[in-house]
């Protein structure tokens, strides 16, 4: 029987994120893997550089724990780890979570986080990164999310909102950006890449992505950077996911080369 393995080059990013790591189903399963560590550790690669590995690492754990999958999140965190992304990065992405894809499935990512980072001897907790307290939570938050969404759409979000919704209003500004953007440990703009991420990997939030990625553009990020995003999610979350965040992009920043659409009159 032929032996069935991951290129060199494949081979090569493997075992600079995974060192000493054995797959136990390169064995049992090794055409999957062979084809499968060939496209997302070598193919797909060559076009996320426009991000750079920790970045592209990070939003790949972000994906993951919208998808909701522990087992992948554990084992990609440790190569995370391995290519320099820091602990306190490590919790601001499952921090980051919580707004988005809720603490019911966050919650185990947490003490998966925890495990991952004392078993490394990481000494927790971390030195806090809040720059907010009670009183400066609502107003910051309004600030970073006006940078972020824009001044005259947050206006208009308030203002379109019935009476009994604006609490959600204040709980966007003060709890989601007030709590979460204002945090050190990561910047905005990449702050910005991993709510993308987490966003096109939930499903289901259309919107909220074509939302995101002007935001995202508000910031600097641009479409090169948010197509080197998607690319590096593409083989965790699927063709479905990543062809319609790809499309949430084309809406907000179309291609140089898009074609024109025809006339149907």
């Amino acid at each position: 029987m032929t032996v069935r393995k991951p290129n060199a080059a494949a081979t090569a990013a493997h075992e600079r994120l995974f060192p000493g790591h054995v797959s136990t189903l390169a064995v049992t399963d090794p055409e999957l893997i062979e084809y499968f560590d060939n496209f997302a550790f070598d193919e797909v690669l060559q076009h996320t550089r426009e991000v750079g590995e920790r970045t592209r690492l990070m939003t790949q754990l972000a994906a993951m724990i919208a998808v909701g999958a522990v087992a992948e999140y554990r084992v990609m965190l440790g190569a995370a780890l391995t290519a320099g992304v820091t602990p306190v990065q490590a919790k601001e992405i499952i921090y980051q979570a919580v707004p988005y894809a809720g603490m019911a499935r966050v919650f185990d990512f947490l003490h998966a986080t925890n495990q991952v980072l004392t078993d490394r001897g990481v000494t927790l907790p971390l030195e806090g990164q809040s720059t907010t307290s009670s009183d400066t939570r609502m107003e910051q938050g309004l600030a970073v999310q006006q940078r972020i969404v824009g001044e005259k759409a947050v206006d208009a979000m308030y203002a379109n909102a019935p009476a009994d919704e604006q609490h959600i209003q204040r709980f966007l500004s003060g709890n989601c950006f007030g709590d979460h953007y204002t945090r050190t440990g990561i910047d905005v703009p990449v702050r910005e890449l991993l709510t993308f991420a987490m966003l096109a990997a939930l499903g289901g939030a259309d919107p909220q992505v074509k939302g995101h990625v002007a935001a995202n553009v508000h910031v600097g990020n641009t479409r090169g950077v948010l197509i080197a995003v998607l690319t590096g999610l593409l083989p965790f979350i699927g063709y479905p996911r990543t062809l319609n965040a790809l499309a949430a992009v084309d809406a907000i920043t179309p291609a140089d080369d898009a074609p024109t659409p025809k006339d149907d009159a």
